[in-house]
């Protein structure tokens, strides 16, 4: 479960519409207000990249941004689509890689293909976003897209035809991924650009609802239906046919006249993500927020096959209803967000994080299946919202040329975040214990709500 965050400059809380959205062109001098000018930013406030300055413009429904925007909707689904296909690889590689690993330690073998998508790609993403480096959003989606449908196709016709090694594998997995997190990044930010200001929040949100519905709920379901049917190899190609499907949606929703915009803006003073963050207080704390809150979810992972044998007596099959729960709830929450727009979404993050805390130390709680279903659906629930929240509240505090290097950044830290935490969490859960590893991990993480309250509450004066 890993997040990545969206944002908006907030206005005064005592606005008619009673949220912290707003236009970044609205200068005041409040609590709390926007990532580009709170917490001693250099920088005054600015009118936003979508350049929608009415101040007071409310948060735009779901229905509202489906409605009016077809070639959003195309996009969407295309996002849907490889989604699903990468939810599938969820089930199919660790059963291709016990397949193929021959003399390697079957644990190592599968710790190996799961790190493999993220080595090369973490450089190319940590080069965009801390260096110089300069390439449009839409040049890398489409190269993610157009490399991994070409590597996954060989990779699947080796598995079917029962040549696929390790070496294989791992070395199909590193080269196809090489633009992973930067195509992710993009994803984002095309979608973003193609909406005003207060569009921002529900595309964030209707993002966050197609990547729970594809990884944690559809993707894994029809992969091991697949695997099971066909064999592991077949997801391979279903995979590469979802990179294909969000191939043609770039290709025919994203207009040309927003690339080209994208293009100009991102390389004109093009700084890097690590300096624009030395700028924004704000945004910086907040990264450090979104990377524990990833990092210290970890442990539960690592917690969760041992806790239903050791508290539920239940076994794999328990561990599976856990993982369901968690992804309806996950679905219901992202669905939730619609609902949550006209909230301050300042003091809702905080809630969000505050609320998650408490789950994993009531699951150290239950021993029972149906109680320990409903504590990590519940989890799912108020989890689901973080990302399109976080993310919609630093988008909208930077200008457009900002907007790629920070969000690559944020997407890399959150995305490398996971590994790190499933490399801590192991030690931790051996020292501690199942439910203590819970608890501690549910603490530490309830930590980073006066962190997040110090990073988006500080009272400043904008001159």
């Amino acid at each position: 479960m890993s997040t990545t965050a969206d944002a908006n400059p907030a206005r005064p809380d005592a606005t008619p519409s009673g949220t912290d959205i707003g236009p970044a062109g609205t200068a005041v001098k409040s609590v709390g207000s926007d990532i580009g000018s709170a917490a001693g930013d250099t920088e005054p406030i600015r009118e936003s990249a979508a350049g929608n300055s009415k101040p007071g413009a409310a948060n735009s429904s779901y229905r509202d941004v489906l409605m009016r925007n077809r070639r959003m909707v195309g996009l969407l689904v295309g996002d849907l689509v490889a989604n699903a296909g990468t939810g599938m690889l969820i089930v199919a590689m660790p059963v291709q890689t016990l397949a193929v690993h021959r003399s390697v330690d079957a644990a190592v073998a599968i710790a190996v293909v799961e790190a493999a998508p993220f080595l090369l790609s973490t450089v190319l993403a940590l080069a965009i976003s801390l260096g110089r480096l300069s390439a449009p959003p839409r040049r890398l989606l489409l190269a993610d897209c157009v490399l991994r449908a070409v590597v996954l196709t060989g990779l699947g016709v080796l598995a079917v035809a029962g040549r696929l090694t390790l070496p294989m594998l791992v070395g199909g997995l590193l080269l196809g991924s090489i633009f992973r997190m930067a195509g992710s990044s993009s994803r984002r930010l095309l979608a973003t650009s193609m909406v005003g200001e207060a569009d921002r929040f529900a595309v964030n949100g209707l993002l966050g609802v197609g990547s729970n519905f594809a990884l944690l709920v559809f993707g894994p379901v029809v992969g091991g239906l697949l695997v099971a049917s066909a064999g592991a190899g077949w997801a391979l190609f279903a995979d590469a046919c979802g990179a294909l499907i969000l191939l043609v949606s770039l290709l025919r929703c994203v207009p040309r006249t927003t690339a080209v915009r994208m293009e100009k803006e991102s390389g004109r003073g093009r700084e890097s993500g690590w300096r624009i963050l030395r700028r924004r207080p704000v945004a910086r704390r907040l990264l450090v927020v979104v990377f524990f809150f990833n990092f210290l979810y970890m442990p539960i992972e690592v917690a969760l096959p041992l806790y239903v044998r050791e508290s539920l007596h239940t076994g794999a099959s328990g561990l599976g209803l856990l993982w369901t729960a968690l992804g309806v709830g996950a679905l219901l929450g992202a669905g939730l967000v619609d609902r949550l727009r006209g909230l301050p979404q300042r003091p809702l993050l905080i809630v969000i994080i505050a609320l998650w805390a408490l789950c994993p130390i009531a699951l150290a709680g239950v021993g029972n299946q149906a109680a320990a279903m409903a504590v990590f659906g519940l989890g799912g629930l108020i989890w689901a919202p973080f990302t399109p929240v976080a993310y919609s509240f630093l988008q909208a505090g930077l200008r457009t040329e900002e907007q790629q290097p920070v969000v690559t950044l944020w997407t890399t830290g959150s995305t490398v975040a996971a590994p790190l935490g499933l490399l801590a969490g192991g030690p931790l859960i051996v020292l501690t214990g199942v439910d203590a590893g819970l608890v501690v991990s549910g603490l530490l993480t309830l930590l980073l709500a006066p962190l997040a309250a110090w990073s988006v509450l500080t009272r400043v004066e904008v001159s």
